[in-house]
């Protein structure tokens, strides 16, 4: 009999599974669907050249994952890969406000889309930068995120 069960075998599920692997306990796993990956899985069922993702795709925290860093997934081949453009909201006269790579690039893009946006988004982008360490370590430790907090 395990330690524990996980059930599901999607991030968290794999994740929580390692780390209980890793220190020392026995873990049986449970997924449903013949595949693991939850809702982070893709295919080249729609055309062999192309790869498509089937449900959710975009997790940029996973990648600033403190725990996931310390899985050492790079030496099992994970790759990190950014889209150039990650997010776009299609409006219905055509027009399209798209998220782009770079800051400079989101905001000439915005100022196309409505004169001000780019200058608004780079002081968006400004403040991100001040606050970016004290969010993620607010969001990657035990709540209440205390000293993150106070950091803020």
């Amino acid at each position: 009999m395990p330690d524990a069960v996980v059930i599901g075998a999607g991030p968290n599920g794999l994740v929580a599974a390692n780390l209980l692997a890793a220190a020392g306990w026995s873990v049986e796993v449970l997924e449903a669907q013949p595949e693991p990956g939850g809702a982070v899985r893709s295919d080249r069922g729609v055309h062999p050249d192309y790869v498509s993702d089937l449900f959710s795709a975009f997790y940029p925290l996973a990648a600033a994952s403190p725990v996931i860093d310390g899985l050492d997934l790079h030496e099992e081949g994970l790759r990190w890969s950014r889209a150039p453009r990650p997010l776009a909201h299609p409006l219905p006269d055509g027009r399209c406000a798209v998220l782009e790579d770079g800051a400079r690039d989101t905001a000439a893009g915005l100022d196309a889309f409505a004169e001000g946006d780019g200058a608004a988004w780079l002081e968006l982008c400004a403040t991100w930068d001040r606050v970016h360490r004290e969010v993620l370590g607010a969001l990657f430790t035990p709540f209440p995120p205390v000293r993150a907090g106070v950091r803020l």
